[in-house]
């Protein structure tokens, strides 16, 4: 990953979820002349998570750029700020991979999260974004993973499928594109039907 500037940094933001913590965050790298390279936010239950990766002109101390986060909010005593030079740790012969999604669901029991990424884990298949949540006895489960080209697709679903069956699950890979054209189907079939 190329970043604007040279000298970046990564950025963990941890609070209760309220509005203008994003804001103070940009406000704080603008004032350092910074730039925001890349960045993904979630709020799950109440607690807000941000992890970026800015860049500046001229060498920041990670300490005062968590000090410059927490000047621009106005509650900034409630965040937790976390920075430290950004090292890009991908290796340039890293085996070739593609990414799928892996959705499950089902009743909710401990320790569903756990088999299921110790299964990915063994098989050298990168979780690269996970949403997980409990909702009545239900749990639901989403997952990018990178999986090497090495693995056959089919006998991973098969395995995945049958893990599911195990404890109750319904699991489904799906190749990344896949999902997206299915689920972008979906959210606008209901426009087309209300022409």
């Amino acid at each position: 990953m190329s970043t604007h500037f040279e000298n970046a940094y990564v950025i963990d933001v941890l609070s209760d979820d309220h509005p203008g913590i994003v804001a103070a965050v940009g406000n704080a790298i603008d004032a350092l002349g910074g730039n925001i390279d890349s960045c993904s936010q979630t709020v799950v239950r109440g607690y807000f998570t941000l992890i970026m990766i800015a860049s500046f002109p001229e060498p920041v101390d990670p300490g005062e750029l968590s000090e410059q986060i927490h000047v621009a909010h106005p509650g900034g005593s409630d965040l937790q700020v976390l920075a430290r030079p950004f090292t890009p740790t991908a290796p340039a012969t890293a085996a070739p991979v593609e990414r799928f999604v892996i959705t499950a669901s089902g009743p909710d029991k401990p320790g569903m999260l756990l088999h299921f990424s110790q299964y990915l884990a063994g098989k050298d298949i990168n979780i690269v974004d996970l949403y997980g949540d409990r909702t009545g006895g239900e749990f639901v489960l989403i997952s990018q993973v990178e999986i090497p080209r090495q693995w056959d697709i089919r006998q991973l679903q098969a395995d995945l499928e049958q893990m599911g069956r195990e404890t109750g699950f319904t699991v489904r890979l799906q190749h990344e594109n896949i999902f997206v054209a299915t689920n972008q189907l979906r959210l606008t079939s209901p426009a087309k039907d209300s022409e």
